[in-house]
């Protein structure tokens, strides 16, 4: 028996396992810290080589000066002192935490109500919350948060109402301060919520809600005094990394804050890197390093904070079937609330972006708008040039990305699955690039292309080497989980009938954990496509990607273009979506 994370837990009382599978669970590295194979010391040693030199040029580029052709100057610690004696600092730090807090309150009370829903009730048309969620996973981060800067804007529909309706001279709502910036965030982030805390909840025996429903508590009781204590490490610690990426995201505070006078440390970074005439590379150095220390930090009390939740364990192996709850005439009710949900989160910004790139140009909605469409602005995009190159770049960038990212951890799962010696050390190394934002990642090779001999600053190659390091984690965790789903007593068949280490991979494990291989081809990919800080300072003249393009865009002012763009690609990236989702289901491989 395994956890999420593919530690290996004692099995379930009364359980037999076999000796030499019971001496593999005693295991630890304090057996082999000795002895390292070569092979695994060959993955480590191309590991190290992708992840230290960015992690070593922006620590040293904090502590020394920055010449003005990039190169290191002076070692200092003007700009540590710099940092905490400066007010913005402070205010940055106060910001992130505030909208980060915001933002977890928020995805986690959607995501907790609809997973609540959806796993513990009758309510009709349930099932179609989880394609909806993976759907939702193919609409840009970037794209979501420029739909909804449309939807609340000055011009945008939902001003226009509020002074239909009460009559007011200008826009009641501005979207471009705190709160807009915590609901476009939280709101963008319940998908994802739903997703792990449905997890949570079908991890949990059902019989005590029974128990209490039997003994007079109504639905709503029980899911309090219940279902949610029960779940309360898994959701604690749901909330803390939601906590956790909202305080490294860059679209929402680049698009929104920016625009509002409120910055937070990603875009003090971004600033800092870009922005000035000069690049000082120093600060921004300094402050990537804070926000690494301090997400780091944050990730340990999250590692901890899972590693407490098997008190909470309430499924022995004995009795344990899913139930549900019958809401009687209360699950329309329901129903009506995940399909405003689904409005909210998915139909809404996906509908004004399609309103919009049918514009010649953007004033608000209103019925004169109607008269004005046009397919000039897809005409546009799909002529060749600029727009039409992004488009094949991202998407060279997210094949190349997920092709190295896929076979590479494979290998990688499957030693350290199998515990060849020193193996775990992979484990380590690949799931390293989790501590690092985005933003600090872009920042941090960078320093690296810059000051290397060979000149790959500004090409896309740059990108998919920055994008395989970020997301070596994903696959990293993908491939575990499948490597473990595959007992070892086939593997030792094959070595029996003469295969060597070599053809027993690639001929056994790898067609055995081909599905979920292929998932984790297609996130990545996703993810890659996607991603708008990594690459954002990282691409030159003719290697933009779709969502720096998209960027740009929006800071051009070119809103219609941006709209049309927006549009192919969502439904290019909401193809891979389905086909994610059809994979993983095909094959009961839980993307949950």
């Amino acid at each position: 028996m395994t956890t999420a994370t593919g530690q290996a837990q004692p099995p379930i009382s009364g359980e037999a396992i076999p000796r030499r599978q019971e001496t593999e669970l005693r295991a630890t590295p304090s057996h082999w810290s000795g002895r390292i194979s070569p092979l695994v010391a060959l993955l480590a040693a191309i590991l190290l080589l992708l992840i230290l030199p960015p992690t070593l040029f922006l620590i040293n580029t904090s502590f020394h000066l920055t010449n003005p052709d990039g190169s290191f100057g002076a070692f200092t610690l003007q700009h540590y002192r710099r940092l905490f004696a400066s007010p913005y600092f402070a205010a940055s730090f106060g910001n992130t935490a505030i909208y980060a807090v915001g933002t977890a309150v928020v995805a986690i009370a959607l995501g907790v109500v609809q997973a609540l829903i959806v796993e513990r009730t009758n309510t009709p048309g349930r099932g179609y919350v989880l394609l909806a969620a993976i759907l939702s996973l193919g609409v840009p981060h970037v794209l979501y948060v420029v739909a909804w800067l449309l939807l609340l804007g000055r011009a945008g529909p939902v001003n226009a109402l509020i002074a239909l309706v009460g009559g007011a001279d200008g826009p009641a709502l501005d979207v471009y301060s705190m709160w807009g910036m915590v609901v476009i965030e939280g709101v963008g982030f319940a998908p994802v919520t739903f997703l792990l805390m449905s997890a949570v909840l079908r991890s949990t025996d059902p019989s005590f809600e029974e128990a209490a429903m039997m003994s007079g508590a109504g639905p709503l009781l029980t899911f309090r005094a219940i279902t949610l204590r029960m779940g309360l490490p898994g959701i604690l610690a749901l909330l803390l990394l939601v906590f956790i990426r909202a305080f490294e995201s860059f679209e929402v505070p680049a698009l929104v804050g920016l625009a509002g006078n409120v910055n937070v440390l990603t875009t003090t970074i971004y600033q800092s890197s870009k922005n000035s005439s000069i690049p000082d590379y120093g600060e921004s150095g300094a402050y990537s390093v804070c926000l690494l220390l301090i997400v780091l930090l944050l990730l340990v009390w999250h590692h901890r904070l899972s590693a407490n939740a098997r008190r909470f364990q309430t499924i022995t192996g004995k009795g344990y079937r899913p139930r549900v709850i019958d809401l009687g005439r209360g699950r329309y009710l329901a129903a009506a609330l995940l399909l405003v949900t689904f409005v909210l989160v998915t139909l809404l910004p996906v509908g004004m972006l399609v309103f919009t790139s049918l514009q010649p140009f953007y004033e608000g909605v209103t019925p004169e708008s109607f008269a004005r469409f046009t397919l000039d602005n897809y005409d546009t995009i799909l002529a060749p040039g600029s727009f039409r190159d992004s488009i094949a770049n991202t998407l060279i960038l997210g094949v190349a990305t997920a092709t190295a990212v896929v076979p590479t951890t494979a290998l990688c799962a499957w030693l350290a699955a199998r515990r060849r010696p020193g193996a775990w050390l992979l484990d380590q190394i690949a799931t390293a690039p989790l501590i690092f934002p985005a933003i600090v990642m872009s920042v941090a090779f960078l320093q690296v292309f810059v000051n290397l001999p060979i000149p790959l600053y500004g090409t896309l190659l740059s990108v998919v080497i920055a994008s395989t390091v970020r997301f070596l984690p994903y696959g990293m965790r993908y491939a575990y989980a499948g490597v473990l789903q595959i007992h070892a007593d086939i593997e030792d068949a094959a070595r029996t009938a003469g295969a060597a280490g070599g053809r027993v991979f690639t001929r056994i494990v790898l067609p055995l954990i081909s599905a979920a291989l292929v998932s984790c081809w297609l996130f990545v990919f996703l993810l890659a496509a996607q991603n708008v800080a990594l690459p954002l300072m990282l691409v030159g003249p003719g290697t933009e990607v779709m969502a720096v393009t998209l960027f740009d865009l929006w800071q051009n002012g070119q809103v219609t273009e941006l709209a049309a763009m927006g549009v192919l690609w969502v439904a290019l990236m909401l193809a891979v979506s389905t086909l994610f989702h059809v994979v993983s289901r095909r094959y009961r491989f839980d993307v949950r």
